[in-house]
């Protein structure tokens, strides 16, 4: 039959004669009968026992010749693999891309959380467990999502396409084949619970280790001047020794999870194989289809070995899913909304004020006290009896069970977070200093930082006693600190934290042992900067040495978390006991 162009097609009868097919004739190549179906023509297609499968895979194999060889059809082949390729490496790329930004987001999320979560949160936690949510966990997520989400998505994509090929070219085999589907599930299901449960051990393990090694790290002074090292050796051994077991349970289930897989797909291929040989030893499949379904079915079988090692890795993740929406889940401190107000020249009052870090332990009890615009307010008494806590209360980084704290007549809580906090200088007694240079820590917090000049900031060092040691630095104000300070004195890290409170020009400024590290001479003159920093503020000073607060406007007197004595230091040396016994002590 004549189609064009001379090209003409010619029917075949096997030699069986059970089938026929149509075969396509190029008149300009001799003898080129090539093996293409045209369309569906045979017997096995009325009786419904197989199919004619316009597949050039089977045609290939069963009418190849030296002489079917066409360089435009070697041409069309190396172009659909490098199409192909070049699809899955694109494909690859924005799935991994898309990985790699949710994750992205997923940790600035936790970390603007983290940043946002309230103090006592950090109290109970240690920072290295902390860190290791945010690291490795969300480590676990992205490589569920970059490295393995990607091939599930082009296996899926695979497997769909050739399993509806299969169904075309020979039912009966699929459905012999799709006999795998329920005995990986069946084998996936208790191995992927099992490996849920271990990846949350491994988690916790992980996030313990690293929490010893960061606190360890971080008092390695402490460790060495104690003779430590054998005891933190034995811990840290201890630790790893608990996350080798730990992931050797995690390599057992690695373990069989492939032998498992393999055994499906092997058995598989057996029966395929032998159902396929009895189907051609009986004529009603061709050698070149068997082929062709066999190729069809290793695209099917090399994902689904993947699948096995995805829901693995989605077993493991979703363990680290659960601890990232436990910290997500956390409320954030209250007050980063509310009112905008100046503070300045505004009575701070602290009304019959409870709290207690532990249930049933209070820590102050109906504590009240009130501090005038320009008055300087004192605190004195034994350790542990609550100064500190009344400071972490003001500055609001824990919120009082009872009472109330407000700033003229209105309650501190009402105002913003910001707005309130940045109107406050805080000099603790840790002297707490960020890595970096003197410079940015002076500036630490500043919205304006990088418009302050150095002018301003020398003017401030002097201020706090600390310009003549920054200067016998060959980097001055750009001089590398260390961690938390570790590179300064404990006396030069104070000064540098009261030049950072200088710089803030606070309305309130709290003193926490402020001059406790300085020596009698920067001590005196510290003091006076103090007395010229206190004009029309409102200051209060926690102090030890009661030669730091005589002449402060009220001393408040606190004993195991109540006021015992409110007055000056002339009231209290005569009418509170306990008081005038620490005055003479350190003052005569």
């Amino acid at each position: 039959m004549l189609k064009g162009n001379g090209a003409f097609i010619y029917e075949e009868t096997t030699r069986n004669e059970r089938s026929q097919t149509l075969y396509f004739i190029d008149p300009f190549v001799e003898d080129s009968k090539m093996g293409a179906y045209l369309w569906p023509c045979d017997e096995r297609c009325n009786d419904n026992s197989g199919s004619c499968g316009a597949i050039i895979d089977a045609d290939l194999v069963d009418g190849f010749s030296v002489e079917t060889i066409s360089p435009w059809l070697v041409g069309a082949l190396v172009a659909a693999f490098i199409l192909q390729a070049v699809i899955n490496g694109i494909s690859i790329y924005l799935l991994s891309m898309v990985g790699q930004k949710i994750v992205a987001e997923l940790r600035d999320r936790m970390w603007v959380h983290l940043i946002r979560l309230r103090v006592p949160y950090f109290d109970q936690q240690a920072s290295g467990e902390t860190v290791s949510r945010v690291v490795n966990d969300t480590g676990i997520v992205r490589n569920l999502i970059t490295d393995h989400f990607p091939q599930f998505i082009t296996g899926i994509i695979s497997i769909i396409g050739a399993v509806t090929i299969l169904l075309l070219l020979d039912w009966k085999m699929t459905l012999i084949m799709l006999i795998s589907v329920p005995l990986t599930i069946a084998i996936m299901i208790p191995l992927g619970r099992r490996m849920a449960k271990i990846s949350r051990s491994l988690q916790d393990e992980t996030a313990t280790f690293t929490g010893h090694v960061q606190q360890t790290l971080s008092e390695i002074r402490l460790m060495k001047s104690s003779t430590a090292e054998m005891i933190e050796e034995k811990r840290g051994q201890s630790g790893i020794q608990t996350l080798f077991q730990i992931g050797l349970k995690e390599a057992r289930i690695y373990a069989l999870i492939a032998p498992l897989m393999y055994t499906v797909v092997m058995a598989v291929i057996v029966m395929i194989i032998g159902y396929g040989g009895i189907r051609v030893a009986e004529g009603t499949m061709s050698t070149g289809s068997l082929v062709a379904f066999l190729l069809y079915l290793f695209q099917i079988i090399m994902p689904m070995t993947g699948f096995a090692l995805f829901f693995t890795e989605l077993q493991k993740a979703k363990g680290a899913t659960e601890r990232i929406i436990e910290i997500l889940d956390l409320p954030l401190e209250e007050g980063q909304e509310g009112l905008q107000i100046d503070i300045a020249n505004k009575t701070l009052r602290v009304s019959n004020v409870s709290f207690s870090y532990e249930k049933g332990e209070p820590v102050l009890k109906n504590l009240s006290f009130e501090a005038k615009p320009g008055e300087m307010i004192a605190f004195a008494g034994p350790s542990g009896g609550g100064k500190t806590t009344v400071f972490g209360l003001i500055e609001r980084f824990y919120e009082p069970e009872d009472g109330t704290i407000t700033i003229g007549e209105t309650p501190i809580n009402e105002l913003s977070m910001l707005a309130w906090r940045s109107q406050i200088g805080y000099v603790s007694q840790e002297s707490a200093m960020m890595g970096g240079t003197i410079r940015e820590n002076l500036v630490y917090g500043l919205p304006e930082a990088g418009a302050i000049s150095d002018e301003v900031l020398w003017n401030v060092a002097e201020m706090a006693y600390a310009k003549e040691f920054i200067q016998e630095f060959p980097e001055g104000l750009d001089t590398q600190v260390g961690e938390r300070g570790v590179k300064l004195s404990g006396g030069q890290r104070q000064r540098i934290a009261i030049a950072r409170a200088f710089l803030r020009d606070p309305k309130i400024l709290m003193m926490d042992e402020a001059t406790a590290s300085l020596d009698s001479q920067s001590e005196g003159i510290v003091q006076q900067a103090l007395s010229r920093l206190m004009e029309g503020r409102t200051t209060l000073v926690i102090a030890h040495r009661l030669s730091t607060i005589v002449d402060a406007d009220q001393i408040v007197f606190i004993e195991k978390g109540q006021v015992t004595g409110i007055g000056t230091h002339e009231e209290l040396s005569r009418m509170h006991g306990l008081y005038s016994e620490f005055a003479e002590q350190q003052l005569t």
